[in-house]
């Protein structure tokens, strides 16, 4: 079998057989089919798109192409420049040109930018000493190709998350990189950044650079892809080739059903008395005291409402909900809560807790879950003191109330003993809205709920978030989508620059007059 270790001269799209062919495969989980029979292929210098809901088999799909499950662990067979391609771990696909890019960065945050890009794959002189100036100055050359300006020396803990992104890149050409793989590349990007990103795509493929680009944003997807494989319960339901890419097509392909309606029906229904009221609100920033991240908001949610906080990134919308949730960030807070009509003092989450609100934060993996404990360990998290008989954890009344959520949100496990990092992203929100729901709350302040999940599971996340205003809860819906907050929300609350800006009924609000409010400056 021939390895590449150099580049080679690549021909356009379209010209030649294909770079990848991935032919029959298939792979079980412990007597669970997770791909059946699937088939794809990308040839030198196409994009090629990987749709599917959470769940269908993507990840283990890209994790099989990119040596992560070793050649004997599935059925089928990998071709690479039309050779039989048996690869044995992640190392061996790098050798040959197939690099992935996972969703959570593998960088190490307290390295530099160039020992991170070089890291197992380093430049050595002398004796095999590391060459630390020719280090340098490939890690420039690399960054500059990528369109970052940072210096090689600076600490990736110090970059934002796109940056990082590009450093991850730039990482992948140090390997001689051929075929790119892109695991939901822009969910954690604001919109300047994941421009930047698909420009990058597109410009790797006029070097003739295949790209599979796995991804829940379909509107990015119709713009750099040049075919899109549609994954649905393990199986290859269609490859859709440039001219019949849709938005609608990929949806229907995804979820086996017509989505002319993406968001359940709003339910007509009368508001409840005011559950939460904030007023004059202002926080200042936990690393700069003379700083005000949030400026004299004030708004307020009624029983059965849901109230969606639209604004662009780095308005304040999170800095607000966590500061309000026990003061969970910044610092000097100031300003009045009023919960049920009477005024309270929330110095911390469990005092917000006490208080009747919740909180489901934007970074679920990080903050909302633990990952290597299992679904019934995270249900009840929150709430605990529900569950002591004795001074002991009940656990069987544990399990009981894990199994009920389990089959209330349709969390699709075998059990309630499963690993929380084994379950795909929608689940994993929907055990996140089970630990907060356990707490029986009458405000939940919900984060980005739907992030980086499938338009299925989304489906299923509105229908919860329906329901629990239909049963009288006060709902606080925090969304970078435009679309979705007008689809779900019963009225707009506009942030900029830390303020609010204007509020909105659902019958007024318009895409782009949320825009105006959204982008209104401080001297407006």
């Amino acid at each position: 079998m021939s390895r590449h270790s150099h580049a080679v001269a690549r021909e356009p799209a379209g010209t030649s057989a294909p770079l990848l062919e991935m032919r029959g495969i298939s792979k079980e989980f412990a007597g669970v089919r997770a791909l059946s029979d699937v088939s794809i292929d990308v040839s030198s210098g196409e994009v090629l798109a990987i749709c599917g809901e959470n769940g269908a088999g993507k990840s283990t799909l890209m994790k099989i192409l990119s040596g992560v499950y070793p050649h004997g662990s599935f059925d089928g067979e990998i071709l690479w420049d039309g050779e039989r391609l048996e690869l044995s771990d992640i190392r061996d696909s790098e050798r040959h040109g197939i690099v992935i890019i996972h969703q959570e960065l593998a960088l190490s945050p307290h390295m530099s930018v160039a020992e991170n890009i070089f890291l197992g794959n380093e430049v050595r002189g002398h004796f095999g000493l590391i060459d630390w100036p020719a280090t340098h100055r490939r890690a420039s050359e690399l960054l500059a190709r990528v369109g970052l300006s940072e210096s090689p020396s600076t600490r990736v803990s110090d970059l934002g998350v796109g940056k990082q992104q590009l450093v991850e890149i730039a990482k992948a050409f140090s390997k001689e990189v051929r075929l790119l793989i892109l695991d939901e590349p822009t969910s954690a990007l604001n919109d300047d950044e994941s421009q930047h990103l698909l420009e990058l795509v597109l410009a790797l493929k006029e070097e003739g650079i295949a790209s599979v680009i796995v991804s829940h944003k379909l509107s990015e997807i119709e713009r750099v892809a040049d075919r899109v494989t549609v994954i649905r319960d393990g199986m290859v339901i269609e490859t859709l080739k440039t001219s019949d890419i849709t938005e609608d097509r990929i949806i229907q392909g995804m979820v086996g059903r017509d989505m002319e309606h993406r968001y359940p029906p709003r339910r007509p229904h009368d508001y409840g008395d005011e559950a939460l009221r904030v007023e004059n609100w202002t926080v200042y920033s936990e690393d700069n005291a003379s700083r005000a991240i949030i400026e004299n908001a004030s708004f307020h949610v009624r029983a059965g409402e849901i109230v969606g906080l639209c604004g662009l990134m780095g308005a304040g919308r999170t800095e607000l909900a966590m500061s309000i949730f026990g003061r969970s960030f910044g610092s000097r807070v100031t300003g009045t809560t009023y919960v049920k009509g009477s005024r309270v003092t929330i110095k911390d989450v469990s005092d917000a807790i006490r208080q009747g609100i919740a909180y489901v934060t934007e970074d679920r993996k990080s903050l909302g879950l633990h990952l290597d404990e299992d679904i019934r360990r995270n249900s009840s998290l929150a709430g605990l003191s529900a569950l002591v008989r004795g001074g002991l954890i009940d656990e069987r009344r544990e399990a009981q109330v894990a199994k009920g959520f389990r089959d209330s949100m349709n969390i699709k496990s075998p059990s309630v003993f499963v690993p929380v990092g084994e379950l795909s992203g929608g689940n994993q929100q929907k055990v996140v809205l089970s630990k907060w729901i356990f707490t029986d709350p009458d405000i939940l302040i919900l984060d980005e709920p739907t992030r980086g999940i499938d338009v299925g599971a989304k489906y299923e996340i509105y229908g919860i978030i329906h329901d629990l205003a239909a049963a009288g809860k006060a709902v606080v819906f925090i969304s970078s989508e435009l679309p979705e907050l007008l689809g779900v929300c019963d009225r707009l609350v506009a942030m900029s620059e830390g303020r609010i800006t204007g509020e909105l009924s659902n019958d007024e609000a318009s895409p782009q007059e949320l825009m105006r409010l959204m982008t209104l400056e401080r001297n407006a």
